[in-house]
């Protein structure tokens, strides 16, 4: 496998780095990934290279990114805690590795960047004004990577609403809305009533990466784009969607309640990542939708699986559910 063809994932055990990285080895692109937890300095498995390795030590992302095209930047802290400690040097040695390899850095962005100033509707040129900690960093990550294009790294950002998927349990849809491994009895919805939330299915997602990818050399040193994803439009659609499917498995659809916000004010100095989902909230108070009418100039169309197929197959890979509906999960070759 050439170089042109060879990614390194940072972050390939979580959510969206894993399905980015299934999605390039099933592309046919050569995958490492690089993890802590490696039982061996270098295993193949599933047809991916796991390297023994951490991302917050330089010498270990240099050596592993090593004649790489690209390197999927997809690492965070578990359950939110020591962002202002770990994220910005970890980023750090990512640059480093891309300015040494001339690599691509992909980014999975966020709409953390974004103050009320932008809202309602956010697109690529939006000002960047946050509000909150973890909204700062995010700005101060993605200037760190503008300025590594002048260095000779390239650098995509691929922008979406709040993650759901099959392999996904750091987010809000499984940190809030169901319990991962139990039953569905009980849809806690932590949004305003009438008011519209963003959402990204993760495999609609990573196909949108290996798009864009697939054109990288056509794009600007620095490129970012919008997804659409799920448009959530009076804030009661996803958990409605939960209802449907939840029915179909069961015969028996789960209740609906409004999520105990004052137990995030009570716990949040004793749990960081209480302390952290409290912070969000904001995005839950206002409609915040993102444009993709940049992407969709260029691809044509944005990957987009139906609501009830994704939510289904989500709720199969979070434990919730028995077995598949048998709704199809469409492909889509863009």
């Amino acid at each position: 496998m050439s170089a042109h063809n060879t990614v390194l994932v940072l972050g390939a055990t979580g959510g969206i780095g894993g399905e980015i990285a299934r999605q390039l080895r099933d592309a046919g692109w050569a995958v490492r990934a690089l993890w802590r937890a490696a039982p061996q300095a270098e295993e193949v498995k599933d047809g991916i290279t796991w390297l023994r390795g951490d991302a917050m030590h330089r010498p270990d992302v240099l050596a592993a990114a090593q004649g790489c095209a690209v390197i999927v930047h997809a690492v965070n802290p578990p359950g939110y805690r020591r962002w202002a400690e770990l994220v910005l040097p970890m980023l750090d040695n990512t640059i480093a590795a891309a300015c040494a390899q001339g690599a691509t850095i992909v980014l999975p962005g966020t709409v953390y960047n974004y103050g009320p100033d932008a809202f309602p509707r956010l697109t690529e040129t939006s000002p960047q004004h946050p509000e909150t900690r973890k909204g700062a960093i995010r700005v101060a990550m993605e200037q760190r990577l503008q300025a590594a294009t002048q260095q000779g790294a390239r650098v995509l950002i691929v922008r979406a609403g709040d993650f759901f998927g099959p392999q996904a349990a750091q987010n809000w849809f499984s940190q809030c809305l169901v319990q991962p491994g139990q039953p569905v009895r009980t849809v806690r919805n932590p949004g305003r009533a009438g008011v519209g939330h963003q959402w990204a299915y993760l495999p609609d997602v990573a196909r949108t990466v290996l798009a864009l990818l697939a054109r990288r050399n056509s794009l600007e040193a620095f490129a970012s784009f919008h997804m659409a994803g799920h448009w959530d439009a009076d804030g009661t659609q996803m958990a409605q969607a939960i209802g449907r499917v939840v029915a179909r498995h069961t015969g028996t659809p789960p209740r609906t309640a409004g999520f105990p916000w004052w137990l995030t004010a009570l716990a949040s100095p004793f749990v960081a990542t209480l302390r952290e989902m409290r912070e969000m909230r904001y995005l839950w108070q206002m409609p915040v939708r993102i444009d993709n009418a940049r992407l969709t100039e260029l691809l044509g169309a944005e990957p987009h699986t139906p609501l009830d197929a994704a939510v289904d197959a989500t709720l199969v890979g979070l434990g919730c559910l028995p077995e598949r509906t048998g709704l199809p999960i469409p492909r889509f070759a863009i």
